[in-house]
């Protein structure tokens, strides 16, 4: 039997926190809406992590459901600075060690790096998250999720709230 943990893996048994191993085809095209597909849960559920810096060099973790765009002023105001944008792929690698399209919401941030959680997603029963190697999924509750990442539940995605 081969080894498949991964260090997100490992960071969520650690806690003792209960999660799920979805496995899909990394032919899979890239996005949340693939994944989703391919795993049989709605987008919404299926969370996409990205990666903003801020004009002070600060750089969080943005987790919202991937049917949702953040709203530039809502991240503004959770990040207390209006000097904000997506980080490039390079940055991204840098900062997280992992590229693009299946960076964990968990396990590899360093101390004071804040991690944004769109409260919308606390609406599902399920989420999906990435684990660090693309075909490979984490199914967590979003009170796990919140737990895991040390989250900040924060409005990023409604105007009406």
């Amino acid at each position: 039997m081969t080894d498949w943990t991964l260090p997100a893996h490992r960071h969520l048994e650690a806690l003792g926190i209960s999660w799920e191993r979805r496995v899909f085809p990394d032919s899979t095209p890239k996005g949340a809406a693939s994944v989703a597909h391919a795993l049989g849960y709605r987008e919404s559920q299926m969370v996409k992590t990205l990666i903003f810096q801020s004009g002070t060099g600060e750089r969080a973790l943005i987790a919202v459901g991937g049917d949702r765009n953040v709203i530039s002023g809502k991240l503004k105001k959770a990040m207390g600075n209006r000097n904000i944008r997506l980080a490039s792929p390079e940055a991204v690698i840098e900062f997280t060690g992992y590229r693009i399209g299946s960076i964990p919401p968990f396990s590899w941030q360093q101390d004071g790096t804040r991690t944004f959680i769109d409260e919308d997603l606390m609406e599902e029963p399920i989420l999906g998250v990435g684990a660090g190697v693309w075909g490979e999924e984490i199914l967590i509750t979003p009170a796990n999720l919140v737990r895991a990442a040390n989250g900040i539940v924060v409005n990023l995605t409604r105007r009406d709230a």
